[in-house]
């Protein structure tokens, strides 16, 4: 499909900027970032940091692919209720209607959810990266209790590289 005649499908996926994170809105941020921000936020750390050995583009195409379905969905966190199961079949489901038009960019959606590559692995660190960077953020200029995300983020970051770009740990 060109992209002249997937303007449809391209306003879908615009919708992605209007999802806020439920994260930051649980936890008490006003007009927090949207899910196109924080995969925005995780391309430029791909920039800045992606290893040699992987796939520049591709890392910077799974860090703006993985979230996709939420245009559709919302953003579907673990306090809503929701099995994992339920949310990976709604994320697939949106992901498909979003992306089908477009054979690449659904294989490469595919990639990060099955983490079958070294990028899709390696982006998914950086997602839980940019979230502790974001809950330090938002600690520094919001007040908020950044605990429960950086626990989530050391939880999942396990490459030395990135978990040095980690701030140091404060309280609250």
């Amino acid at each position: 499909m060109t992209l002249l005649g997937a303007s449809a499908g391209i306003d879908a996926l615009f919708a992605l900027k209007e999802v806020q994170r439920a994260g930051w809105l649980r936890a008490g941020v006003a007009d927090p970032e949207s899910v196109a921000a924080h995969s925005w936020g995780m391309a430029l750390i791909a920039l800045l940091s992606c290893p040699p050995e992987l796939d520049r583009e591709r890392v910077l195409a799974l860090c703006l692919l993985h979230d996709i379905g939420e245009a559709i969905i919302g953003d579907i966190t673990p306090h809503d209720g929701i099995s994992r199961e339920e949310k990976r079949d709604r994320e697939r489901a949106a992901a498909a209607r979003l992306l089908g038009a477009w054979p690449r960019l659904w294989g490469l959606w595919e990639d990060y959810e099955q983490q079958r590559s070294p990028e899709a692995r390696f982006v998914k660190e950086l997602d839980r990266l940019d979230m502790a960077l974001q809950a330090e953020r938002y600690r520094r200029t919001r007040g908020i209790d950044s605990r429960e995300f950086r626990e989530s983020a050391d939880l999942g970051l396990h490459r030395p590289d990135l978990r040095a770009l980690l701030p140091e740990s404060e309280p609250g």
